[in-house]
């Protein structure tokens, strides 16, 4: 495991920090496997996912539709994020380690400085806390439920579920590509590194994410960058107390970098999301005027699951967000698409 911090201007921005582990990749991999409706979108092909879930042990399947009906991939992140854990063995140690008290607040997610104190009082199970956050994350597509769950399940079934899965998946999928991942994922780091020495924390996060602008926040004073394979191309946000988290997907140039003919993963998920007359015509809609998924259904005569199988396209590819409930074109990551492919010509 390998980190490297850096600060930027004072007190106008925040230290960015980055951080790689194979038990990163493990949590993903089981976040990834149980999110069906994102499966198709990933760098990986449906044909791979089938066969890792043929492959797996009825134990393990059973414990990944455990994941898939309670999210407890969520839990396994939060967790991972106490400390810099050397192996699975040191991290299993710790959650067996852990009170009732400890595992419940530690897999609450983190929501605010000012929900501290009632997250604390969730995890000694107080129903009205519990029912306070879930109205604080009532936004939030899946966390009123996790919570709920979380703060009910007996805290003995639910460290025998965690350690179990992420073994399960650790032994199955990571090792036998251990070597292969570490590589790529110490590569990704050192070629970021060296990027990092030449851009301020917001231009590098920008880059690193490749085009997620994050401005600085009163109450965060750390954005902690993780590499990871499996997910690609999506990055995932996360928030711990005072650091905003990004999951981040590898380059292409980290997977082969001996090739120098290897083109940005991002810049070819920006051609292949325009290359749809579909999606040219949303961009086009979006270029007028954010709007929202109702909008575009009615725009463009289509049904809303076809709209939106388009739009995820568009978001993985960083061409298009969403904000306050409505869909946004990301106009830079549009006008820099030529400068983008000249660059890569170029080098």
């Amino acid at each position: 495991m390998k980190v490297f911090s850096t600060t930027g201007r004072k007190q106008e921005t925040y230290q960015v920090e980055m951080n790689y582990s194979l038990l990163w990749e493990c949590a993903l991999g089981i976040a990834a496997i149980t999110n069906e409706r994102l499966l198709d979108s990933l760098d990986q092909p449906m044909s791979y996912w089938k066969n890792v879930r043929t492959n797996l042990s009825r134990n393990l399947q059973a414990q990944l539709d455990y994941v898939e009906a309670n999210n407890t991939w969520k839990a396994l992140l939060q967790l991972l994020h106490q400390q810099d854990f050397a192996s699975l063995d040191v991290f299993t140690e710790y959650i067996n380690k852990l009170t009732e008290r400890e595992l419940i607040y530690q897999c609450i997610p983190f929501i605010s400085e000012s929900h501290q104190p009632i997250r604390e009082q969730a995890a000694a199970r107080s129903r009205e806390a519990i029912e306070q956050l879930k109205e604080a994350t009532k936004d939030n597509p899946f966390f009123p439920t996790y919570i709920s769950f979380i703060c009910q399940v007996d805290s003995q079934q639910l460290k025998q579920h965690l350690i179990t899965v992420m073994s399960g998946w650790y032994e199955a999928v990571i090792e036998p590509d251990r070597e292969k991942l570490t590589s790529i994922l110490q590569t990704d780091v050192s070629i970021k590194e060296k990027m990092r020495q030449k851009m301020n924390p917001e231009e590098f996060v920008e880059w690193a994410t490749g085009g997620i602008r994050y401005t600085p926040e009163p109450s965060v004073h750390k954005v902690l960058l993780i590499p990871q394979y499996i997910y690609r191309p999506w990055n995932i946000t996360a928030d711990i107390e005072g650091t905003k988290v990004y999951y981040y997907p590898v380059s292409n140039e980290s997977i082969s970098p001996s090739d120098k003919y290897m083109p940005s993963n991002f810049l070819v998920l920006r051609h292949k999301a325009l290359g749809d007359e579909v999606r040219l015509r949303m961009v086009k809609l979006l270029f007028e005027q954010s709007r929202t998924l109702q909008d575009i259904t009615e725009k463009l005569e289509m049904g809303k699951s076809t709209i939106h199988h388009h739009l995820k396209i568009l978001r993985s590819a960083q061409l298009v967000g969403i904000e306050d409930g409505k869909y946004v074109l990301k106009r830079s990551a549009i006008t820099s698409l030529a400068k983008e492919l000249e660059q890569y010509i170029q080098q």
